[in-house]
């Protein structure tokens, strides 16, 4: 092991390694090895050095200096793992942001050739189009990395050990601890490895024999592996192939990072079901819930959830949840049923028979299957909602805990009982119990602190009696999905046995004889390695302390690839509150964390625990503000007329410069100054807005007396603002949507004196809260002023805002909203045969009308592209003008996705608008000119 090996060499590695990696990809900084440092799990340590690899000779190259320097290297793909395999105090290796992202499907979607940086979710949506999706899936699949879902073996509610990982596995391309690189899907990859490694082959064939020679200690092999099993390696790759390539590939299955660099992998796919059905099924208590779920193993179920009385009480009074749970007896537990088919007549057929299992076992309330995709998503919520409910409630300062454990099906209600009592009697109050019951999987999930040594001497006793419980009362595994990591390898032995466990050191000592590949995790010499460095998380602010740390939000974050991403600036804001930091740790913070947070809230859907780490940069904006400058926002607020007017100039000078310079002239000259100014100049783009002309008022020819009158409300980027040069439609987007109102039969008026006002989102983003809440309260009562009717928004962030802080009588409708339902019934449309694109802003999301919006894109053209994997665009109100580096990062794959057919793109926001056409080379207007196109009789 390592203790045995002479001082590391960290200089010379550092010194071989930056001959193939940029310095701004090798990370010494704090505020860098800070946030990079921090994953998931309940461990924390500070690396000595980060390095972001985009290619595989920059792997072989660390791997190699790290083998001949004794240096130790941890590999991290998203850090959503749960059990410290992906934390180090030495350095880092994470893929960064441009690379590892291949996707390589054959004709059938039967196999998919993956790169290990794609998220699980993005890889099934590209197979969506199959009907087919790979196999594992974990609950983190939208925000876990392909790379990171093998290494871990990671499974989920429906995979089982049928479609996990390993079995599904076809072939891998690796980068092994010395450097050396494997296509275990070449021919000639094989026969040279065959010739340098030819060692490592006849060791794995060894232990191969070992395993099957030993009777029962192949037997032991494969009763652990016929339930869920991710302690210590995947023994069960000895017992299950004679290729030695086959036990080298399957090996790395479950490894975390130990053993080599997983580059790319094929998968055999597995089939995605259109038709899908649940019910929320109650019994009287876990044991009877647990008999009914034995029953299902027989059945044509997708998946069965278990949940204890302490998880259905968690979840009280959210949708799914019957209002009568109060007065189920105590000690009630549920099974979530979930059924798929590939059509409706086999759904109805499963529903039946289903049902008719589950009746001997006495169900509180009558089975109910739905099939109402609100109903069905609601009933997951309450599922899913399990560890956020946990989350939400635990004390201060303390983290969440989420512990996996697998017994034989049949002792599964004894097991949920067990360890139910040792959370009784350890005083963990807050804990619940679910799992995925087919399997025999138990979740348990409570939160811990680790501030004082009671804290840790009682978490110690939990884990060591649940280990003791698990491994000798039920032979199960005590890491069933989330790995092995640090949290359980003192007691990997103890599970395995001695014979077994030496053959993992065999394992280990043969594909990485240096012992530099993650140390520690998996097999430790350190029996005490679960209760050392074990994460604090201090009050930092009201608004992120309710944080896990998780990762979810990062995968939607625009900012992931230039600086930080919400749960990095979490993070960093905990290192602040904890003190004694660099000194360059603020200036780094004040640029990586508030300038380039774009503050858009998409982290805030994806959170578990709903935290829009944006409002804590805004308000972190606020602070910087002083006297003078809440001033001279009041001071714009209360003039915000002059203001606009101002705007109006400055976008009329521009316009005249680009007419008489020429783009490119234009774009010199603008560049020189910005560099001049040091960025105080703004952005200058081509696609630049012109000024808005004066409103003149738009009436439908002949209104339908029985509509009411819609109040159109151009918001103050539509007011001040008309489409750039070489747009497709040159009118103001007030003016094509009053036409598209007025034809639609509806009295229109579009709101007068609007240069005089605003909602406050402009003040808000910049971190004035103040002068953003007189300026909502200032537009109310202007709304109230004009009287009654529909108020129509005509741009997405502005609606969200004005929904957000307006009484509820004034909330205004969204474009996409009023367009979908007031306009699109009423008008006739020719559908276009054009391949558009479309961009769904963050706001609409927010809003709940990201599937309108394509609906009514689709029902103008033949064809809607939706960029995969772009969320946020970045541009965030004038941050795209003021912090252009965000607004390209965001999207700097967007030109590379449309296809040449799209020659035009639509959206929601003129802001957005701007940069999507900046950075996709293609003009981008509001989704009304598109309706506009396709509903006019002279067009």
């Amino acid at each position: 092991m390592r203790d045995a090996l002479p001082e590391p060499d960290f200089q010379g590695f550092a010194a071989a390694v930056r001959q193939v990696v940029p310095a701004a990809r090798f990370l010494l900084d704090e505020f860098s090895r800070t946030v990079h440092g921090a994953d998931a799990s309940p461990y924390s340590l500070l690396p000595r050095a980060v390095i972001l690899v985009e290619a595989e000779d920059e792997v072989t190259a660390i791997c190699r200096a790290a083998s001949r320097s004794g240096v130790a290297i941890t590999f991290r793909a998203a850090g959503t793992s749960l059990s410290g395999q992906g934390v180090t105090d030495s350095v880092l290796v994470k893929m960064g942001p441009n690379g590892w992202r291949q996707f390589q499907a054959d004709e059938a979607g039967a196999t998919v050739r993956i790169g290990p940086a794609l998220i699980g979710a993005q890889a099934n949506a590209r197979l969506a189009r199959y009907r087919r999706k790979i196999g594992p899936d974990p609950a983190s699949i939208s925000a876990a990395m392909i790379g990171g879902i093998i290494a871990n073996n990671s499974s989920g509610m429906c995979c089982g050990t049928e479609q996990n990982s390993y079995r599904t596995l076809r072939s891998m391309r690796l980068v092994m601890a010395d450097g050396t690189r494997l296509d275990t899907a070449d021919p000639e990859s094989r026969r040279a490895f065959q010739a340098s490694h030819g060692a490592l082959l006849d060791e794995l064939a060894a232990l191969a024999h070992a395993a099957r020679d030993d009777a029962e200690l192949g037997a032991l092999i494969r009763r652990k592996f016929a339930i869920k099993n991710t302690t210590g390696y995947s023994l069960n790759a000895l017992v299950d192939y004679d290729d030695p390539f086959e036990i080298l590939q399957h090996l790395i299955v479950g490894s975390e990072g130990t053993l080599a660099f997983i580059c790319e992998v094929t998968l055999e796919t597995v089939p995605a079901p259109p038709k899908q059905s649940a019910a929320l099924v109650f019994f009287a208590d876990v044991r009877i819930a647990c008999s009914a779920a034995t029953a299902l193993k027989a059945q044509p179920v997708s998946a069965v959830e278990m949940m204890d009385y302490a998880s259905l009480r968690s979840a009280l009074g959210q949708p799914g949840v019957p209002d009568n749970f109060t007065h189920m007896p105590q000690g009630t537990a549920a099974l979530l049923v979930d059924l798929r088919a590939g059509d409706a007549a086999s759904l109805d057929a499963q529903m039946q028979s289903v049902t008719a299992a589950i009746a001997p076992f006495a169900p509180l309330e009558p089975v109910r299957f739905s099939q109402d995709p609100r109903t069905y998503a609601d009933y997951w919520n309450v599922r899913k909602g399990l560890l956020p409910a946990v989350g939400g409630m635990r004390a201060p300062g303390s983290t969440v805990i989420v512990e996996d454990i697998a017994v034989p099906i049949d002792s599964l209600a004894e097991a949920a009982l067990a360890i139910r009592e040792i959370f009784d009697r350890l005083d963990y109050q807050d804990a619940v119990i679910f799992g995925h019951a087919l399997d025999g999987n138990l979740h348990f999930v409570f939160s811990q602190a680790f501030n004082s040594p009671p804290d840790i001497a009682r978490y110690a006793q939990l884990i060591d009696e649940v280990a003791e419980l698990v491994t000798n009362r039920f032979h199960g595994s005590l890491k069933a999905e989330h790995g092995t990591g640090r949290a359980m390898a003192p007691f990997v032995e103890l599970e395995w046995g001695s014979a077994a466990y030496g053959l993992m050191r065999r394992i280990k000592r043969a594909f990485d004889p240096a012992g530099v590949l993650n140390p520690g995790v998996i097999l430790s010499d350190d029996p005490e390695i679960y209760l050392k460095a074990l994460k604090s998380l201090p009050l930092a602010d009201p608004l992120i302390d309710k944080c896990i740390e998780c990762g979810f939000c990062e995968p939607v974050c625009p900012s992931r690839a230039l600086t930080t991403t919400p749960r990095q600036r979490i993070v960093a804001t905990r290192a602040l509150a904890r003190g004694a930091h660099d000194p360059s740790f603020d200036k780094s913070y004040d640029y990586a964390a508030v300038d380039t947070c774009a503050g858009d809230g998409l982290c805030a859907m994806s959170c578990p625990v709903g935290i829009d780490t944006g409002e804590m940069m805004r308000s972190r904006r606020a602070l910087r503000h002083g006297a003078a400058g809440r001033g001279l926002a009041h001071a714009a607020e209360r003039h915000l007329g002059t203001v606009m007017k101002a705007a109006k100039a400055g976008l009329w000078a521009s316009d005249r410069a680009h007419g008489v310079l020429g783009t490119g002239a234009m774009g010199k000259v603008t560049q020189g100054l910005r560099r001049a100014s040091g960025g105080r100049v703004p952005q200058w783009t081509p696609w630049l807005p012109k000024p808005a002309p004066a409103l003149r008022d738009r009436r439908g020819a002949s209104p339908d007396a029985d509509l009411p009158q819609v109040l159109l409300f151009r918001s103050c980027a539509s007011t001040v603002a008309a489409p750039a040069r070489g747009m497709p439609d040159p009118r103001p987007l007030w003016d094509v949507l009053a036409l598209l109102l007025g034809r639609a039969g509806y009295p229109v008026r579009v709101a007068p004196a609007g240069e005089g006002q605003c909602c406050g989102q402009p003040f808000a983003s910049k971190g004035y809260p103040q002068a953003a809440q007189e300026s909502a309260q200032r537009l109310e009562s202007h709304l109230r002023d004009l009287g009654g009717g529909i108020v129509v928004s005509d741009t997405s962030p502005c609606s969200f805002r004005m929904q957000q802080v307006l009484a509820p009588d004034m909330r205004p409708m969204d474009v996409t909203e009023a367009l979908a339902t007031l306009v699109l019934p009423r008008l006739a449309i020719r559908r276009r045969a054009e391949s558009i694109a479309l961009h769904i802003t963050c706001s609409t999301r927010k809003m709940g009308q990201a599937d309108r919006l394509l609906v009514l894109a689709q029902a103008c053209a033949d064809e809607v592209i939706v960029p995969a994997d772009i969320e946020c665009c970045g541009f965030a109100g004038n941050k795209g003008f003021e912090v252009p580096e965000l607004n390209a990062s965001a999207l700097r794959t967007l030109r590379g996705k449309l296809p040449e057919r799209v020659t035009r793109g639509y959206s929601t926001s003129i802001t957005c608008e701007i940069g999507l056409s900046e950075h996709s080379g293609r003009p981008y207007q509001s989704i009304a000119y598109l309706l506009d196109w396709c509903s006019d009789p002279a067009l």
